[in-house]
C-alpha cells in the first residue's frame, strides 16, 4: 500500500471533521443514555448528561480497540481510502445527523458513518473495495442489537418483578432510583466504548492513507484521547430534541423500569465491543425500552412511535449512503 501524499493541512482539517462528527455523534446519542434516568425523575437533565459524559470517557480505561480496527480496516480495503472518501464519509454521516436530530428522529449515527463509507467509497471505485464480511456483520446487528436488547431489558423486568413481588411500590421506587444511577452509568460505558472507536477508525484509516502509521502499529494514543474526548463534550450539550421520545413517547417508564432497560442496553453493548461490532446505540436501547413496555403490556408500548423509528433504521445506511458519494465528488473540487 503506498501512501498518498496528502497535505498536513488536509490532514488536519480532516480530523477537525471526524472530531466535529464524534462531538456529534455525542451530542445526538446523549438521549439514549439519560434519557430513562430524567423521564423517571431520578437526575435533573443537568446532572444525567454530566454523569453519562464522565462514563463515556471513562470507556477509554476499559475496552480494546476491537471496534475501531473494524471501521478502520474491516469496512474497505485501505489500499482504496484516500481524503476524498473520508472527506465524503463524515460528511454524510453529518448531514444525516443534523437531519435526524433536528426531527427528534432516533437515528444511528453509528450505521451513518457506515453507511457514508460505503457510500462514498462506491463513488470512487465501485463495490469491489467493499469488505463482505465487515459490513455483513454490521447490517445483522441492525436487527440483531435491538431484539438482543428486548430480550435482556423484557428478562431483566422479569427477573426484578419477582425478586420484588412482595415489597410495596413506593419501596421498589426508592431502592431503583438509586440502582439506575448504576445502570446508567453502565450504559454510558457502553456507549462510549462503541461509538468512541468509530471515529478512532476513520482517522486510523486516514492516517494509513497517509502513511502517518503502519497497517501493523496501534492507533497513535493522541487520537483515540480526542475521540473519548470528543464523545464526552458532545454528550455534555444533549441531544435534548430525542430525548422526550426515547424517555416517554415509546411507553412510560418508573425507575424500575429505566434499570431494566439501561441494564439490559448495556450488557447489550459490552458484548458488541468485546466482539469488535459497531452496533447502534440508538436501535439497542430502543429494543431494551421496547422489551421492559412490553413485559407490563402490550399496549404499553406506542407500536405506532417505534415503527417509525424502525423506518429510520431502514433508511440511515441508504441515505446517509447517497449523500456521502455527493460527498466525495465535493471533495475532489475543494480538497
Amino acid at each position: 500500500m503506498e501512501p498518498l501524499h496528502i497535505s498536513l493541512w488536509v490532514i488536519v482539517g480532516l480530523v477537525a471533521v471526524a472530531l466535529a462528527f464524534d462531538f456529534m455523534n455525542g451530542f445526538h446519542d446523549a438521549a439514549n443514555a439519560i434519557a430513562t434516568v430524567v423521564s423517571t425523575g431520578v437526575l435533573k437533565p443537568h446532572q444525567a448528561v454530566a454523569w453519562a459524559a464522565f462514563f463515556n470517557f471513562v470507556a477509554l480505561f476499559v475496552f480494546h480497540l476491537k471496534v475501531a480496527s473494524t471501521v478502520g480496516k474491516g469496512i474497505v480495503d485501505p489500499a482504496a481510502v484516500d481524503h476524498y472518501l473520508i472527506f465524503g464519509a463524515l460528511l454524510g454521516a453529518i448531514a444525516w445527523n443534523i437531519i435526524t436530530w433536528y426531527y427528534g428522529i432516533p437515528s444511528s449515527s453509528s450505521h451513518a458513518l457506515i453507511g457514508g463509507i460505503v457510500g462514498a467509497t462506491i463513488a470512487k471505485a465501485g463495490t469491489s473495495p467493499l469488505i463482505a464480511e465487515g459490513i455483513t456483520r454490521t447490517v445483522i446487528f441492525i436487527v440483531v442489537s435491538p431484539v438482543v436488547g428486548y430480550l435482556l431489558g423484557s428478562l431483566m423486568m422479569v427477573l426484578v418483578a419477582w425478586i420484588c413481588r412482595n415489597k410495596t411500590q413506593r419501596r421498589v421506587d426508592k431502592w431503583f432510583r438509586r440502582l439506575q444511577l448504576v445502570s446508567a452509568g453502565l450504559y454510558s460505558l457502553g456507549h462510549g466504548g462503541n461509538d468512541a472507536q468509530k471515529t478512532v477508525g476513520i482517522i486510523w484509516m486516514l492516517l494509513l492513507a497517509a502513511g502517518m502509521t503502519a497497517p501493523g502499529e496501534p492507533v497513535p494514543s493522541w487520537v483515540v484521547i480526542l475521540c473519548y474526548l470528543a464523545i464526552g463534550c458532545g454528550t455534555l450539550f444533549g441531544g435534548w430534541r430525542i430525548v422526550k421520545t426515547m424517555g416517554q413517547r415509546i411507553t412510560q417508564l418508573k425507575p424500575v423500569g429505566g434499570f431494566c432497560a439501561e441494564t439490559g442496553g448495556a450488557l447489550t453493548l459490552f458484548m458488541a465491543s468485546a466482539l469488535g461490532i459497531p452496533v447502534s446505540t440508538t436501535h439497542t436501547i430502543t429494543g431494551a425500552i421496547v422489551g421492559v413496555g412490553s413485559v407490563r403490556k402490550a399496549s404499553a408500548v406506542r407500536w405506532g412511535v417505534a415503527g417509525g423509528i424502525v423506518w429510520a433504521w431502514v433508511l440511515t445506511i441508504p441515505c446517509s449512503a447517497i449523500m456521502a458519494a455527493g460527498g466525495y465528488w465535493l471533495g475532489r473540487f475543494i480538497l
